[in-house]
């Protein structure tokens, strides 16, 4: 079976995150996107482990559906294709410790098939520290002995480490993490089988490191938010089964295809740079300025792809025969956002949003799958848009110290030719003019 899966999210117990992101919002959204499994997200707060219990019923082995499966709409007047969605046990775990005397901060992703070992599981985490604050708890714990104790409690679980470049909290963030997998997890480095790559980087960057050669590379959205869901998905095609999910992780030859990303420059993380000065530099500009800001004389903060070329030994990304493929692809509510000339929260984006995923099924259906002519016959501006998007014909900002990046499809001054020409909307009126960027970065002095 061919399946999208998005397993990295969280909950309304987790810190800034939206009241929306309960189990049916999370389905009806998932429905939107065109997403097979979600991950539950959080299983290891109490709370949230009881509306799991209360609300999911047993599906294919290891995997849950809702008890109820009438879910509200998630936008008025949607209609997306019908889709029955499936949940697998996650939670994620902020490990801040010290080791090697240097403070280390370290997001990792638990994959649990069943309520038992979750909560055996989670009790053991429970008598180390306070898992009832947040989603994801905080705990003074080695990731080694994290490990060591999803092994134990979790027969046939597994742990994945979390966006794995992000500067704060991850295994090779430049503020906290490590320089090698085995530096993080010691003897147990072998039961590390996957890596999280985040959205500030992509397979091609990552494989830039030949010490990742044997890692299956996943990506999920990690949202706050259900709209957010998909931003980053794995693509399968095997037995929708717990089993089976982890043994094509295991070997991308048992049913992994691949993943679909953001452009990596669209992530908040991908430059370096200080957002408060408006300094956004890449890696080469960083290291003529001894990677300190010229602004305010503080030390800048070191972006994903700077610390991706500090660890690399390769100049150009080297996959293995027959390795997982990637796809970048723009959440649709950006492109309509560029189409239209206002925001993509706006009304008038989410109304065509709305419209779009009722006549195509999914916005993943519209954005992989569909023909262009058929969009064309709709939009041929947004037909147009798509093509470019597919070809990777795009114009890239990049995202630097906590700032998203911006992804154009148009150039400056190109949209109100093509549009007053092919049109774009019967029912809108195009604005003429480019989405506000997001960044501001002042030219490196």
């Amino acid at each position: 079976m061919h399946f999208l899966a998005d397993l990295h999210i969280h909950s309304p117990y987790s810190r800034a995150t939206s009241k929306n992101s309960h189990l049916a919002g999370l389905a009806a959204w998932a429905q939107i996107k065109g997403i097979h499994l979600l991950g539950t997200g959080d299983f290891t707060h109490p709370g949230w482990f009881a509306e799991l219990k209360e609300q999911l019923v047993p599906a294919e082995p290891g995997l849950f559906r809702l008890k109820n499966p009438l879910v509200p709409q998630a936008l008025a007047a949607t209609t997306p294709a019908p889709l029955t969605v499936r949940f697998a046990l996650t939670a994620e775990i902020s490990s801040i410790y010290k080791r090697h005397g240097k403070v280390r901060k370290v997001h990792n992703i638990i994959f649990c098939p069943d309520f038992e070992s979750a909560r055996v599981f989670s009790a053991r985490l429970a008598a180390l520290g306070n898992i009832h604050s947040d989603g994801r708890p905080i705990l003074g714990l080695d990731c080694r002995d994290l490990l060591e104790i999803v092994l134990e409690e979790i027969p046939h679980g597994f742990l994945v480490p979390a966006h794995i470049w992000t500067p704060w909290f991850s295994l090779f963030g430049s503020k906290s993490g490590f320089d090698t997998v085995e530096e993080c997890f010691g003897d147990l480095t072998p039961h590390i089988f996957a890596l999280e790559t985040g959205l500030s980087s992509d397979p091609d960057m990552n494989r830039l490191l030949s010490a990742l050669d044997r890692f299956t590379l996943i990506s999920n959205s990690d949202c706050h938010s259900p709209a957010k869901l998909g931003r980053e998905v794995n693509l399968f095609d095997c037995e929708l089964s717990f089993a089976a999910l982890r043994r094509a992780l295991e070997d991308p030859q048992q049913g992994f295809l691949g993943t679909v990303e953001f452009y990596p420059e669209e992530g908040k993380y991908h430059h370096d740079g200080h957002r408060k000065c408006g300094i956004c530099f890449d890696p080469i500009t960083s290291r003529e300025h001894n990677n300190i800001c010229p602004v305010c004389g503080k030390p800048l903060t070191i972006g994903v792809s700077h610390r991706i070329l500090e660890l690399a030994d390769r100049t150009t990304p080297h996959y293995l025969k027959q390795a997982p493929a990637f796809e970048s692809l723009i959440p649709l509510p950006e492109i309509l956002s560029e189409l239209l000339g206002v925001g993509p929260g706006s009304k008038a984006v989410l109304k065509q949003y709305a419209r779009l995923i009722s006549k195509f099924g999914s916005e993943f259906s519209l954005l992989r799958a569909i023909p262009v002519a058929e969009i064309s016959k709709d939009s041929t501006l947004l037909g147009e848009a798509i093509k470019r998007m597919r070809q990777r014909r795009v114009i890239r900002q990049p995202g630097f110290d906590g700032q998203f990046g911006v992804i154009h499809l148009f150039s400056e001054g190109e949209l109100p030719q093509l549009a007053g020409a092919k049109g774009l909307f019967a029912t809108e009126k195009v604005q003429h003019k480019p989405p506000k960027p997001l960044n501001k970065a002042k030219t490196p002095p």
